[in-house]
């Protein structure tokens, strides 16, 4: 989705997050949406002066982009260099900057990767869709062949990166401590209507959870939560801050927060799980309420994403089985749909 790089950029992320009917749908979404996202702009704005004025999504995403085609380039010389650009739904670069680019640099080949491990059509499929129409924008449908990755909740290095990630939060706790140290997983929400109409996105968190547990071998208790629901909207829980009181309730002593579905830092996790979480759990007596670090620039993590590259160029498959199947209560005509695709492995010139 992108974040606000300065505070004032985040009323006008927000008017395009609550403009977006593939992630929201609300009645008189024109004139509510832009209600909503006026009226909780100043508190954003706050949110966002606290981490220091913007999001640094876009830092992480270029260091990460970087340090995928570095990987890539030795991992697959034949078809180096590669070259990636950064495309975010609600927020400059938009993906009318990347498709311009792209053509201004002679692409012809391209792969969409999306940073959201986990499939959602409100999240990778809008993105996907909106990364189409960009196309159609510029006259540009058939200028690039495409192939794209569209969910790795499972690849092997990801779950390894993430486990690894917990093991480095874990050593915040005293050794004695450790394995009774509650993992709460806390991925970002979606709305009750988007999981009811067969949304894949539940199921394939918990996968990626129960693949981290596994690799971790420990006997820590864990759950499943989720955060960030904004309108007047049923949103998928349980939900993260409910889980946190009902935790301190119990008289739990150490909660150890683990990022799931979020790639890098953003409010997220600065400003929602650190501050806001940590506060409320603070004031409940949860004083061993910790946050494992976020994947960033951690080596494995820009490995996985290599090898998440390379595997799918070598596969020659244009997409995951997955993608064309619409969710069987989908009324979007657009979505699960897709521009010039190849399954030439030895034609790869770029990632996008």
């Amino acid at each position: 989705m992108g974040g606000p790089k300065t505070l004032d950029d985040v009323e006008p992320f927000l008017l395009n997050l609550f403009a977006d009917r593939e992630l929201l749908r609300l009645p008189f979404q024109d004139v509510l949406g832009r209600f909503i996202a006026k009226r909780r702009s100043p508190k954003v704005r706050a949110l966002y002066d606290a981490i220091g004025g913007g999001s640094p999504i876009l830092h992480w995403s270029n260091t990460q982009g970087q340090g995928l085609i570095e990987r890539l380039d030795a991992l697959s010389p034949e078809t180096a260099p590669h070259k990636f650009y950064v495309s975010f739904r609600y927020v400059a670069p938009f993906s009318d900057d990347a498709v311009l680019a792209m053509k201004a640099d002679g692409i012809t080949r391209a792969v969409a990767l999306s940073m959201y491990p986990q499939y959602s059509c409100t999240t990778t499929g809008s993105s996907l869709n909106e990364l189409w129409r960009a196309l159609d924008r510029h006259g540009l449908r058939d200028a690039f062949q495409w192939s794209l990755i569209d969910r790795w909740p499972t690849h092997p290095g990801f779950v390894r990166s993430v486990a690894q990630q917990v093991r480095e939060g874990l050593k915040q706790y005293a050794p004695s401590e450790r394995d009774n140290v509650l993992l709460m997983f806390s991925a970002h929400s979606l709305p009750l209507s988007v999981i009811e109409r067969g949304d894949a996105y539940p199921q394939e968190v918990g996968a990626t959870v129960e693949r981290v547990m596994e690799v971790l071998g420990a006997r820590n208790p864990h759950m499943l939560t989720y955060q960030s629901e904004v309108g007047p909207v049923r949103w998928l829980g349980p939900s993260t801050e409910t889980m946190i009181r009902r935790l301190a309730s119990d008289k739990r002593k150490n909660v150890l927060v683990v990022p799931v579905a979020f790639t890098s830092d953003h409010i997220e996790t600065l400003s929602e799980v650190d501050i806001e979480y940590g506060e409320l759990a603070h004031e409940l007596g949860l004083h061993g309420f910790k946050r494992a670090p976020s994947l960033n620039d951690s080596p494995m993590f820009l490995d996985a994403l290599a090898d998440l590259v390379h595997t799918h160029m070598q596969s020659g498959q244009a997409h995951h089985t997955r993608y064309r199947e619409k969710c069987p209560g989908c009324r979007n005509p657009s979505c699960r749909t897709m521009p010039t695709a190849v399954v030439e492995p030895a034609l790869v010139r770029a990632v996008a």
